[in-house]
């Protein structure tokens, strides 16, 4: 690729502490200079990216930025022995689109260390359509299987469970044969049926999740898959079943944890954070070939049903932050 060709890319930039975003033109010279450079399919927008393109927290690090915390595409060129040209590749994680320049860009330059090749069974759609949520949503559910969660043991709670990792390890549970309840927030009832066809078998909420829980309350739950922290994850914990486990990976509702030791000294729960930004490639290979195996295409045109455009980006990241987003948000690149 000659270094003069133009590309689009979406970039933040900021002067005086007030940040600018738009659609640029970039050629290769404007790239950070990595080993591997990739042809980008799609990227999506996950949280994260929904708080770097509105301005809220402290997402970005550094500017100008490219936001997009994944993308999958083709290897144009390679220095590293991993990779060459032609391979299909997914990235998540690793501070991209925080840190680094991300994937809302056409041609992205990055770490060959970052990336994954697809598996069989993929294709750059479709982990796009996946993603960053929904590579955390399977591994929430292998982290519930290593704490010997069986769909035997008995109900297994998805909090959040309308959001993108939510919507993706509900559908990954009901896949494997789980008994699941979806914890859904106010407002969300035309969330239901939705639900359901992801294998949801009940749905709960009510306003007691938004109050202080006891230490203990009634057991309820063998396993949990948490993305909201705070209040619900205090909750969730003082009704989980003896030796149940909880796999937390969000906060959503907040970073405190109001709660005591009880669950853990008296019930013997577990409570285990699942990290998908930093997390070893040989888990991140394991991921995405389950997801290849365990999540329904049927299930994932329903969490994720159209792509978005760069122009897009600002009123969906609005919608996101505000709650009115379901499932997935996948963002094709070159619309």
């Amino acid at each position: 690729m000659a270094a003069k060709d133009t590309f689009k890319a979406y970039v933040l930039r900021q002067e005086n502490k007030k940040t600018t975003q738009g659609i640029e033109d970039l050629t290769v010279d404007d790239l950070p200079k990595n080993d591997v450079l990739v042809a980008v399919d799609y990227s999506s927008l996950n949280y994260k990216d929904g708080m770097a393109i509105a301005g809220v927290g402290k997402i970005v690090r550094e500017f100008p930025m490219v936001p997009g915390i994944d993308l999958a595409g083709t290897v144009l060129e390679s220095s590293s022995p991993l990779y060459h040209a032609g391979d299909k590749v997914v990235l998540t994680g690793w501070s991209v689109g925080e840190r680094y320049w991300g994937g809302y860009t056409q041609k992205a330059c990055v770490k060959s260390q970052w990336l994954v090749p697809l598996p069989e069974g993929m294709d750059t759609k479709k982990t796009m359509m996946i993603g960053t949520a929904g590579f955390t949503a399977m591994l929430c559910v292998m982290t519930l299987e290593e704490a010997g969660i069986t769909p035997d043991k008995g109900p297994v709670l998805v909090t959040g469970a309308a959001g993108g990792v939510g919507s993706v390890a509900c559908a990954i549970l009901g896949k494997l044969g789980y008994n699941i309840t979806a914890l859904t927030a106010p407002g969300q009832e035309s969330t239901h049926d939705y639900l359901r066809s992801l294998g949801v078998k009940e749905i709960i909420g009510g306003p007691e999740w938004g109050e202080m829980p006891r230490p203990l309350e009634t057991q309820k739950w063998t396993g949990a898959v948490d993305t909201v922290g705070s209040k619900v994850l205090a909750r969730v914990l003082a009704e989980m079943d003896y030796l149940g486990c909880v796999a937390n990976c969000g906060l959503a509702g907040g970073a405190d944890l109001p709660t005591t030791v009880m669950p853990f000294i008296l019930r013997g729960v577990s409570l285990r954070g699942v990290d998908s930004v930093m997390c070893p490639i040989e888990r991140r290979k394991l991921a995405w070939k389950r997801l290849a195996v365990d999540l329904p295409d049927k299930a994932l045109e329903s969490i994720n049903p159209k792509a978005l455009a760069f122009s897009d980006l600002p009123a969906a990241a609005a919608d996101l932050m505000a709650g009115k987003v379901r499932g997935r948000l996948l963002v094709d690149v070159n619309k």
